[in-house]
């Protein structure tokens, strides 16, 4: 009911949350996103049913949008306990006098991490692995999981929550805090029920791609093997340009980036990969076409937009990407290199948003970058509306109370952005060559300044260049004690602001220094290619 004014914004592609039956409540919190998941083959009721789903899909397409399903495969909601003491409850227990012993706190449902798997216990001492109990709660959907393969105890990793997630054992294999129960997601049925469950909803519906939650907690085996047989399953049918990202919250680029590179295991471990193939296509190095580029949202979008900080760490970021990010197209997939195909946001569902430290002028500026930097924007929704909540989940108010105002301000500046991007083909398909950055923040003549080129790649003769001020105090310039910034345009080259249609010229040798007011931005591009009216 709302495609309307998503199409009066300009957006191109929806992200909407997973789509699955889910637990309702738990531990009087409710589980309205949907990354609680009880039954992977069943809708969400709140949501509506397949029908609507496929209607929803269908009316995107009318309007050249894309829908994108949220997706969750390393866990399910709380829907077993650990029967630690062997009484068939859920318990939880305090033992210990802090005298003479330790006071330990054991939640059955939440116990610590234990490498060994939670351990039973009696008066006598260790009685081996806990029993895994299904609950059968219908009232708040604690119910046993959806298909039956995730009835077996075995196919979870049972060793309790993540203490500590710089143990790669309890990155990989512990429950996620809350009760989240982790899958084992290296076994062959599991593998093979998750492609089901998930490729089924494409079949069913025709969306157009999936984000992918909490990526960097599961192997990277699953990985290569998930999205190859999705692309492979819906290929045969026809369904093509499947686009499928993935979300890891961290700042370190070789963290997320691991995920997009088609980097092989030794060929025993292949090997042992291969025996989940069922249908004679072997396993090879692809995976994921993208990720959330969270070391931006930390190095670029809160460092550099929110505090201020130098702007030579976004070239810095951008000069990691190569080394830790897949630089080779996905068999079967978008056709694009996931170096490319890098998911920006400003802030999202994880994180405070953006005003709830920062200011309107900030994240306007943020979000130009965010519209003709390489890569795919991401817009949280509400950012349009000023929406300014802290941290989850104070961040994920109701849409509906904004009113959907599309005469407010952020809403207009979003719209004119999208208007550039969809006008001008550099911005959306050319390379990216960073052309200026400065450690500088103070009152030198370039500080925070930052600029870079769009030009070349699949853009053809396109070119567009890109100047930030992201200086809060004072003009600044591309300049610095007698040197300007050189650009690829010849000498004598009329650029146009596509926001104000302004007009520079290329210096004889080749450099360009605009001034620019503090936190304002230039799109400059080749007067023979610049659109007015926008």
């Amino acid at each position: 009911s709302r495609l309307d004014y998503l199409d009066e914004l300009g957006v191109t592609a929806i992200w909407i949350s997973p789509v699955y039956k889910n637990v309702e409540t738990d531990a009087d919190v409710d589980g309205y996103h949907g990354y609680w998941p009880q039954d992977f083959t069943q809708p969400n009721i709140h949501y509506g049913d397949v029908k609507a789903l496929r209607s929803l899909v269908r009316a995107a397409h009318e309007r050249d949008i894309y829908v994108i399903i949220d997706v969750v495969t390393n866990h399910v909601g709380q829907l077993f306990f650990y029967d630690i003491n062997l009484n068939g409850n859920a318990d939880e227990q305090t033992r210990g006098s802090g005298d003479q012993s330790a006071v330990l706190h054991i939640n059955e449902h939440d116990p610590d991490f234990d490498p060994r798997g939670i351990q039973a216990e009696t008066s006598l001492g260790e009685a081996g692995l806990a029993p895994v109990i299904f609950k059968h709660h219908p009232e708040s959907n604690h119910m046993p999981p959806e298909p039956a393969v995730f009835q077996n105890p075995n196919a979870y990793n049972r060793k309790g929550r993540t203490v500590n997630f710089d143990d790669p054992d309890q990155l990989l294999h512990g429950d996620f805090p809350g009760g989240l129960k982790d899958i084992n997601t290296t076994r062959c049925d599991v593998k093979q029920a998750m492609v089901d469950v998930y490729a089924r909803w494409i079949e069913l519906t025709d969306a157009d791609g999936f984000r992918i939650d909490t990526v960097k907690h599961v192997e990277n085996e699953f990985w290569r093997y998930f999205a190859q047989k999705i692309r492979q399953r819906l290929a045969e049918q026809g369904k093509n340009n499947f686009f499928m990202f993935g979300e890891s919250f961290d700042g370190r680029v070789e963290m997320v980036g691991q995920f997009t590179r088609k980097d092989l295991p030794a060929q025993e471990q292949l090997d042992l990969e291969n025996e989940c193939v069922i249908d004679g296509r072997p396993i090879t190095g692809d995976t994921l076409d993208g990720m959330f580029e969270f070391p931006q949202y930390y190095q670029v979008m809160r460092d550099v937009f929110q505090q201020g900080q130098s702007t030579d760490r976004i070239q810095t970021l951008w000069e990691q990407r190569a080394m830790f990010y897949g630089t080779e197209p996905n068999e079967l997939g978008t056709g694009v290199a996931p170096i490319q195909t890098l998911v920006n946001f400003i802030d999202n569902h994880d994180v405070p948003r953006f005003l709830y430290e920062g200011d309107p002028e900030a994240l306007h500026l943020a979000m130009l970058f965010a519209l003709t930097e390489q890569g795919i924007p991401c817009i949280y929704y509400g950012t349009e509306q000023r929406f300014d909540g802290g941290n989850d989940p104070a961040n994920r108010e109701d849409m509906w109370l904004s009113g959907f105002d599309t005469s407010a301000p952020t809403f207009q500046w979003l719209k004119r952005l999208n208007a550039v991007r969809k006008a001008y083909p550099a911005l959306r398909r050319g390379d990216q060559v960073v052309t200026w950055s400065t450690e500088r923040v103070g009152d030198e003549s370039d500080a925070g300044i930052f600029a870079f080129e769009r030009r070349g790649g699949d853009a053809g003769d396109a070119y567009a260049l890109v100047i930030l001020n992201t200086h809060r105090g004072h003009d600044s310039a591309p300049t610095f004690e007698g040197a300007s910034m050189a650009v690829s345009q010849p000498g004598g080259t009329v650029l146009v602001d596509a926001l104000t249609g302004q007009e520079v010229t290329v210096a004889s040798d080749g450099t360009l220094a605009p001034t620019l007011a503090p936190l304002s931005a230039m799109i400059l591009v080749p007067q023979s290619q610049f659109v007015g009216g926008i």
